[in-house]
């Protein structure tokens, strides 16, 4: 093992290359959050544009069948972008992949804004295919932005610093939120002598095609410095075994002499690792429980927020008021929703994770993030019947901390245990497994909420049985999630990626010579 380079990585203070890592690998998780957010606006102008002939209440409202099917295709080309790029950051190493994930990201997102024709069909077959290729793109980011990070990262704020890098998803919230506005605003003052609610002009056919290609901007900006990134040094000093360059390439991270970080003794660290498999008999002995700990939470997880985010559907009809609006208001009060949603409940749960993740720790920020989640879904569900009939400012208010608790708790602490846990040969695979469940989890989610939101009344609001169901239900599974992680999952806080992985006896013994090493040669980079 490189430990000394590795010991300079866990004590290593914070620098200017932490923060510029944060930015470039975040740009996938701000085009995944962009996406996810935009998507409820861009189907209402498509229900506008391409719905207008539809008889009856339903008038502008795209089939469930459209809906779950174009959800669909974005998660199940998610779940395979997680899997394969997951195992090919493992396999090739992080960098060389890490640009492959963001093509995709970004063709993908101006391909689903130049959907081919005009006609309905035509228009939804082209945009689920792009939505699919996206879906592996961000599928590939995931595990591969988390490993980076994490490696990258030194022991005292490796938590903090991943928690910054999720919290990218924040602001695609609220880009994708502020793109919405700023477009609908422009083509609606564009249109406004010959614009009725009755109507829908031809223009509203670009604007939800420029929300979606405005999408890849930003990742398509980091590019040039991710293709930069050298490889992580655990990688290429544990997978690699090449503990010379991963020197080399610290040197120039850690703004540290190659002298102070070399080692002595090449032979004894150039060891082979041990020889066992992934999904070995052996490699479940070791790491099956922290892999069932981590995919079972984030699928746990993912069943209760994104049901919570497609439930927003609900929230427009009941208190947005949009059947007296016009194409571009529709979609302009949508969007300042959602910005409200990201400014008061969202974002700040993240920042919350990243103040106390190092304090508190993940297990317990995940297990209160999961119990408070349940309170909350139970306060929704059980007297949904009031809820569900009066325009109530508690009812928001209780929505926004599905939110919050979920962002200051397991939406982030997810993503990051998996990257703490596993052995390095393994890391990213885990991570993209671990994903991929959370992904399966969004899937029975929507088509759980679909199946709540199916049985409407006579005002065309969900008949409050269902509803009902489907909250509660919520509340329990994130119960289950709180249990899990109390029996399951193993805390990372304040301990180094090596003293984590549970790879072999000889790791406490190898951490302690690195740390006589560093005391008889002080590194001054380095906190002592």
């Amino acid at each position: 093992m490189a430990l000394k380079v590795l010991y300079a990585l866990d004590a290593a203070k914070i620098q200017y290359y932490h923060f510029k890592a944060i930015i470039i690998a975040g740009m996938g998780l701000f085009t995944d959050a962009y996406d996810l957010f935009c998507i409820p606006p861009v189907m209402r102008l498509l229900g506008r544009v391409y719905y207008e002939d539809t008889p009856g209440r339903d008038k502008y409202q795209i089939p469930r069948v459209v809906l779950a099917t174009m959800l669909g295709t974005a998660l199940l080309g998610t779940v395979i972008g997680q899997l394969v790029f997951g195992r090919l950051g493992d396999r090739m190493g992080r960098r060389h992949v890490y640009g492959i994930s963001l093509i995709l990201m970004v063709f993908s997102s101006i391909g689903c804004g130049f959907s081919f024709c005009r006609t309905k069909t035509c228009v939804l077959v082209s945009l689920g295919i792009f939505r699919f290729f996206l879906g592996l793109g961000i599928g590939g980011d995931y595990p591969l932005s988390a490993t980076i990070m994490s490696e990258f990262a030194n022991k005292k704020t490796r938590g903090a610093f991943i928690a910054a890098l999720f919290s990218m998803q924040g602001l695609g919230i609220l880009a994708s939120s502020m793109v919405t506005m700023v477009v609908s605003k422009i083509f609606e003052a564009a249109a406004s002598k010959n614009l009725s609610r009755n109507h829908t002009p031809e223009d509203a056919d670009i604007v939800w095609r420029l929300i979606l290609i405005l999408g890849a901007v930003p990742a398509g900006l980091t590019y040039y410095w991710r293709m930069m990134m050298p490889e992580t040094a655990r990688y290429t000093a544990l997978v690699e075994n090449n503990v010379l360059q991963a020197t080399k390439d610290m040197e120039k991270v850690l703004d540290v002499s190659i002298s102070r970080i070399a080692e002595d003794d090449l032979i004894y660290l150039q060891q082979d690792p041990p020889s066992y498999s992934l999904l070995s008999k052996q490699f479940f002995r070791r790491h099956g429980v922290d892999l069932f700990s981590c995919a079972t939470t984030w699928l746990l997880l993912d069943i209760a927020f994104y049901s919570s985010s497609l439930f927003q559907s609900q929230i427009y009809r009941m208190h947005l008021h949009l059947e007296n609006t016009n194409v571009y208001e529709e979609t302009f009060k949508v969007a300042v929703f959602q910005a409200m949603v990201a400014l008061v409940a969202a974002i700040p749960g993240y920042w919350f994770t990243v103040y106390f993740i190092d304090r508190i720790g993940r297990r317990k920020i995940q297990m209160m993030g999961f119990l408070c989640m349940g309170i909350v879904y139970f306060a929704l569900g059980i007297p949904y019947h009031y809820w569900g009939k009066h325009e109530n400012k508690g009812f928001l208010f209780l929505y926004g901390l599905t939110f919050f608790f979920a962002n200051f708790g397991p939406n982030t602490t997810t993503f990051i245990v998996p990257a703490e846990l596993f052995p390095a040969r393994f890391r990213s695979t885990c991570h993209g497994i671990s994903g991929a469940m959370g992904k399966v989890g969004a899937f029975f989610g929507t088509l759980g909420f679909l199946w709540a939101s199916n049985h409407n009344d006579p005002d065309d609001l969900p008949r409050i049985g269902p509803m009902r169901i489907a909250l509660v239900s919520l509340g329990v599974i994130c119960l289950l999630g709180m249990a899990v992680t109390y029996l399951f999952t193993r805390e990372t806080n304040g301990r180094s990626l090596e003293e984590n992985e549970n790879e072999d006896e000889n790791t406490e013994l190898c951490l302690f010579r690195c740390h006589m090493d560093a005391d008889r040669h002080p590194n001054p980079s380095v906190p002592q």
